[in-house]
């Protein structure tokens, strides 16, 4: 429609959110850890990738949050 030069924005609620783009990036993996991540992904039937996304959210959660820490023990 939008192509046609039709009003479109009844579609839009303007509810969402803007999200930014996503970037590709390719990994090196040993064989061992990618049979890991083959049955860490098969046990929960999900895809390699949403392991990996959530195993490298979790650490970089971590991450923030002992740095977190450190900033504060260092104030105090």
């Amino acid at each position: 429609m939008a192509d046609r030069g039709k009003d479109v924005s009844r579609f839009f609620t303007n509810s969402g959110q803007m999200r930014k783009p996503i970037q590709r990036v390719n990994v090196d993996f040993t064989a061992s850890m990618l049979e890991e991540l083959e049955n860490a992904a098969k046990e929960l039937n999900v895809s390699r990738q949403a392991v990996i996304k959530t195993l490298i959210r979790q650490g970089l959660d971590q991450r923030h949050i002992a740095r977190t820490s450190r900033r504060r023990t260092h104030r105090s």
